[in-house]
């Protein structure tokens, strides 16, 4: 399941529209009528090969669902299912190891995106609660307030002046700069799982050791 999420990740990211990751020649092959065109051959099957091992598991239960608990001569249906199972994974396992090796990565177009649709908005409610002491319903609404007049103008929040803020609210300071941004917004979750680099190095050392 995990590899079939990824892998349809890899598909959309290799889209035109979002081209977050290319993946090389190896993993995808030109469209029989559309020249420019790639399409992500392997992480579709990889897709598709979930949906195989999933019958495989279904078919295994529908044999003992049925069966008293002691042996009966049914189990033997296992061995084609388990076989199959095992050599649908252990082919999807290897076509995503040399996707992720081989793939092009492009990291301008995803903070771009990450930073689209005024994303920090949110963090910017937080503060206005944390910091300011402001119920959360009155936080929403001057947020929203602030978003309105950064699409007026358009820009994005981070690029609205302090006193064009304080237009909207006159208890915002200089401290609201430093929780707009994708970078702030990324480096704050510090709790475990966050999105901080500190937290994300540990992850990556945590399952390197574990993958070991």
């Amino acid at each position: 399941m995990h590899l079939s999420r990824l892998a349809e990740e890899l598909v959309i990211w290799s889209t035109a529209q979002f081209r977050f990751v290319r993946l090389s020649d190896r993993f995808s092959t030109g469209s029989s009528i559309m020249p420019q065109k790639r399409n992500p051959d392997a992480a579709e099957l990889v897709r598709a090969k979930t949906g195989r091992v999933f019958g495989a598991s279904v078919a295994l239960l529908t044999v003992m669902k049925g069966l008293p608990l002691a042996y009966s001569k049914d189990m033997q249906e296992d061995k084609e299912q388990v076989f199959d199972a095992a050599d649908s994974l252990m082919l999807a396992l290897a076509a995503t190891t040399g996707m992720m090796e081989d793939l092009t990565a492009s990291p301008e177009r995803m903070r771009a995106a990450a930073g689209a649709g005024f994303a920090t908005a949110t963090d910017l409610a937080d503060w206005l609660v944390r910091a300011k002491g402001m119920p959360f319903r009155e936080a929403h609404h001057v947020t929203g307030a602030l978003v309105a007049k950064a699409e007026a103008k358009g820009v994005d929040l981070p690029e609205l002046s302090l006193e064009e803020m304080r237009e909207v609210h006159g208890g915002i300071t200089e401290d609201v700069f430093g929780v707009l941004g994708v970078d702030n917004s990324v480096r704050s979750r510090t709790s475990y799982g966050g999105t901080s680099p500190e937290r994300v190095r540990e992850q990556i050392a945590r399952w390197k050791e574990a993958l070991a």
